[in-house]
């Protein structure tokens, strides 16, 4: 992913964004204005790049970009962001609402912080996992983050719960996927039993034996998985703020879509 951001990006963003401030009755300095600190948003994401270590010439310090993360993620910019791009892809054809894909990814956390645990593949450092839900194109419809050693059968539910209402096109959104796909990480019968009485098919792997035939669904979730460490500030975690975690999750499901639309290259 380019640590450019496209203008086009900016364009769906910024109807979301507060009223710019301008020199106050008492003067001082203006505002950073919002353009300039989403490059700089943008930038870490793509890049890893720490906020104490971003360029000063890309226009504004991390500590401000940082900040502005958060204010904006506290006003809810970053979910309606993803939102927006969500029914943009519906109503292009891009999206399929009938089928959610579940699956995670395991990922450092130095510092550790919340939503972090001792991870089971990195002799019990401490770690984070990022669990994704996808339609069946890879699209991403919501990641969830919570500690490294929490059970994979525990995030299932909540994580398909939380499925988005997207629109863009005629008629009601639907509330819940016709049917949900894991791998056996997620092989528990009290999850079947509770996605069917929520009217979801489950497809879940069954116990140890691989070959499953599922992986000719389940591979676009791999896919996006991939794209998701594409964003290299997804491979590493350094924000110790579950709050902050969550708006990088937003905002990097955001820009895959994005991508997805626009027919970028996402590596």
């Amino acid at each position: 992913m380019d640590a450019r951001m496209p203008e086009e990006f900016f364009d769906e963003l910024e109807p979301l964004l507060p009223p710019e401030r301008g020199i106050g009755a008492k003067g001082g300095r203006p505002q950073i204005d919002h353009r300039t600190v989403m490059k700089v948003i943008w930038f870490v994401l793509c890049t890893g790049c720490r906020w104490q270590d971003v360029p000063q010439e890309i226009g504004c310090s991390g500590r401000t970009a940082h900040r502005r993360l958060r204010s904006w993620a506290e006003r809810g910019v970053w979910d309606q962001l993803h939102m927006k791009l969500l029914a943009w892809l519906r109503k292009v054809g891009k999206l399929d609402t009938s089928v959610a894909i579940i699956d995670s990814v395991l990922v450092r956390a130095f510092g550790g912080g919340e939503d972090t645990g001792p991870s089971p593949v990195d002799r019990a450092k401490p770690g984070t996992k990022h669990t994704l839900m996808v339609d069946r194109h890879g699209v991403p419809l919501a990641i969830k983050t919570v500690g490294a050693n929490v059970s994979d059968q525990t995030q299932l539910i909540p994580l398909v719960i939380d499925f988005p209402q997207v629109g863009g096109k005629p008629g009601r959104p639907k509330k819940l996927p016709d049917a949900a796909y894991a791998d056996r990480g997620y092989d528990n019968d009290s999850t079947r039993a509770l996605l069917s009485w929520l009217g979801i098919e489950p497809f879940i792997a069954k116990g140890p034996v691989h070959g499953s035939g599922l992986g000719k669904v389940r591979w676009v979730v791999e896919r996006t998985i991939g794209w998701v460490k594409g964003l290299r500030r997804m491979r590493i975690r350094y924000d110790r703020l579950k709050e902050i975690q969550s708006a990088w999750n937003t905002l990097a499901a955001a820009v895959i879509c994005f991508s997805i639309g626009h027919h970028d290259c996402i590596s």
